[in-house]
């Protein structure tokens, strides 16, 4: 009975892959980063925050400490001035040098190419693991961040569930590994612009709407 159900989501995550590739074919990560210590940084100060307001913030940051070690180095009081208009910056700033600081002195300023060891980098969580793994280094990923969730529940990709490690494992059933980093960052501007949060979905203009489970609703 589950292979069934698995079998049909598969289908329908097929479709909407394609369908939102056509739709948003150049989709890809909104913070803007040239080293794969930017985007650590950078994913870490976008919570509950606006990836546009990230970057306006990082280029301050960076001109101050342009890398892994000298942002290693700052006082964790200098470096909350400056991401304070992100919001929580005291811990945002904490788990920032305490990460920079295992950049250095475990991985030679360099980021791991492997999801364990991202994983117990100070602030890296699921989420920002698997944007590494799918930005940076072209792995498989899968990023559940509110847009995945929210889009993946409305469509019927998944039922009812909430919780981004659970919505991730049951999407990892049914979405080709390859298309998965890709996959979210389309959902995240699909999120944006069509399926909203704040306001009722755009189900009209919807590229999506004849197949997906609130059709409208």
């Amino acid at each position: 009975m589950e292979y069934g159900k698995d079998m049909r989501k598969k289908e329908l995550a097929l479709e909407v892959i394609e369908r939102l590739k056509r739709e948003y074919p150049d989709a890809g990560c909104s913070l803007e980063y040239d080293q794969a210590w930017k985007l650590l940084v950078s994913v870490r100060l976008a919570a509950q925050c606006t990836d546009a307001r990230v970057n306006v913030v990082v280029e301050k940051l960076y001109d101050k400490y342009p890398d892994v070690a000298s942002l290693a180095a700052a006082p964790v009081e200098e470096i909350e001035k400056i991401v304070h208009p992100c919001g929580l910056g005291n811990s945002k700033a904490r788990d920032i040098s305490a990460c920079m600081k295992m950049l250095q002195e475990e991985y030679g300023g360099g980021v791991p190419d492997d999801f364990d060891k991202l994983l117990k980098l100070p602030g890296v969580g699921r989420k920002s693991a698997n944007l590494i793994m799918g930005d940076v280094f072209g792995k498989p990923a899968i990023v559940t961040d509110t847009h995945c969730i929210r889009l993946c529940n409305r469509i019927g990709l998944v039922d009812n569930i909430k919780e981004p490690k659970k919505v991730e494992m049951a999407l990892w059933k049914i979405i080709p590994p390859e298309e998965g980093s890709d996959f979210c960052h389309r959902l995240v501007w699909h999120g944006r612009e069509v399926c909203t949060a704040r306001t009722k979905p755009y189900c009209d203009k919807c590229c999506l709407q004849d197949i997906c489970k609130r059709q409208g609703v």
